[in-house]
């Protein structure tokens, strides 16, 4: 039943950036989520090929970013791990986010917050990393590593173990 709110919680966003999910199900014991096919790469593959970007380009790709995580705020969605990993690049150039299977949709009377971290250690808010409470704003801090790795073609923050990475 979790499975099932937070995959039709993802499937009411309807954004030019944002993957689009067409059905959620279950059968024979295992769930599923059809999602629309983007053929493209993945930005982190396209960071890894071109990076740094110049600075035109950095603000085109962190409008259209930003601009899908404000519709899933607007519906009450935060993704909870905003990584280059998790955007898909089209051969035009349109970024689409995708992998909402972390996300939680979130109410008043709702704390995100599980005690342990949730998502990628380079892209972490300090709240997630420390297992706090997560609100809009950690997806904005994880979007501004992605502009920082776009822009530099490196993360900010780097070490021997995850563990020293969450703690930078």
């Amino acid at each position: 039943s979790k499975f099932k709110a937070e995959a039709l919680s993802a499937a009411s966003l309807s954004h030019p950036n944002i993957v689009g999910i067409y059905d959620v199900g279950h059968d024979n014991g295992h769930h599923y989520i059809v999602m629309e096919y983007v053929e493209g790469k993945t930005l982190k593959e396209l960071i890894d090929l071109e990076a740094p970007y110049d600075t035109q380009t950095v603000l085109s790709y962190g409008m259209q970013i930003v601009s899908a995580i404000r519709h899933a705020h607007a519906k009450k969605i935060i993704h909870r791990d905003i990584k280059p990993q998790n955007i898909l690049v089209t051969d035009d150039r349109t970024l689409k986010v995708t992998d909402f299977g972390i996300a939680r949709a979130v109410d008043s009377a709702t704390i995100v917050s599980t005690g342990t971290a949730i998502g990628s250690v380079h892209y972490f808010s300090p709240e997630q990393a420390k297992g706090k409470y997560v609100n809009e704003t950690s997806d904005l801090y994880s979007c501004g590593i992605v502009l920082f790795e776009l822009a530099t073609g490196r993360l900010p923050f780097n070490a021997d173990s995850h563990v020293s990475v969450a703690l930078k």
